[in-house]
């Protein structure tokens, strides 16, 4: 049996991890399938995603996101500051400003040095307030759509919350089906600040941050509690990870519509390797 070999290029962005794999580099393989190879801990390379670069017609690049389960998602944040990252080491530049092209539409980026920051598509389905059940206790949730479905929770101690076992059971939750949600647990730490713990759909765990998790944190948190430093009519609020990391979301508001939503943060290209298939 013939053996392939897969370049790869491992990049983090505020404790995500993701495998970027270009196609034009690669022989034809199963994409679901070598997503959940490449992102194994144990026996892959280990990520929480897989991301394929391919040719576009109406941006700079096409970012395909294949989660560790083999599922595809249409947007990741921090994954896309990783791919705006690695297109930057490519042309080798200090600066630049590039366009992504992902299932949710159209990804601004600008990248200085390490800073990279994208430009998401306009949020919408905003929903405050939902009941549902959960181990027959009413639990009030909030949900939007930055990209990818997400669900807002508040509480109090958010160290001490059992994420993986509470978020799973709303995850899966009828009121989300088909596609299910991502689930973020948010606290409120100051005026302009939110602390947040996030299980991403497709990844089945806590992960040490997610992107679209962040803004639509923000948001919401913006929404129910005014959250946000506002300077000329943007508004900023800063997002404490779990990788330790403080990533920065802007808006702008009128009423609950919001446009020219960005999220900021570090990036960091970690290695470039092979893989044996």
């Amino acid at each position: 049996m013939r053996i392939k070999k897969i370049d790869f290029t491992k990049v983090v962005a505020s404790g995500n991890d993701f495998v970027v794999v270009e196609k034009d580099k690669i022989s034809t393989i199963h994409y679901p399938l070598y997503a959940k190879k490449l992102c194994d801990r144990k026996f892959g390379v280990g990520a929480d995603g897989l991301l394929i670069l391919e040719k576009s017609k109406v941006a700079d690049i096409k970012m395909r996101i294949f989660n560790p389960d083999g599922s595809e998602a249409e947007m990741c944040g921090n994954g896309a500051r990783c791919v705006a990252l690695y297109l930057n080491s490519i042309l080798n530049t200090q600066y630049s400003i590039l366009k992504i092209e992902t299932k949710a539409g159209l990804i601004e980026s600008e990248v200085r040095n390490n800073d990279v920051k994208i430009k998401l598509t306009e949020p919408k389905e905003i929903k405050l307030n939902l009941a549902i059940t959960i181990n027959r206790r009413i639990l009030r949730v909030n949900f939007i759509n930055t990209g990818v479905p997400h669900t807002v929770v508040f509480v109090e101690g958010l160290d001490k919350i059992d994420v993986v076992s509470l978020a799973r059971l709303i995850r899966y939750h009828r009121r989300f089906s088909p596609q299910g949600t991502n689930v973020n647990f948010v606290e409120i730490k100051d005026d302009e600040s939110i602390k947040i713990r996030t299980y991403e759909r497709g990844v089945e765990d806590e992960t040490f941050a997610c992107g679209t998790g962040a803004v639509a944190s923000a948001i919401i948190s913006n929404i129910k509690y005014e959250i946000s430093n506002m300077k000329e009519n943007i508004y900023k609020v800063n997002v404490y990870t779990r990788g330790g990391e403080i990533l920065k979301v802007y808006f702008e508001r009128e009423d609950k519509k919001f446009k020219n939503v960005w999220l900021e943060g570090k990036a960091k290209i970690v290695y470039r390797g092979v893989y044996y298939v």
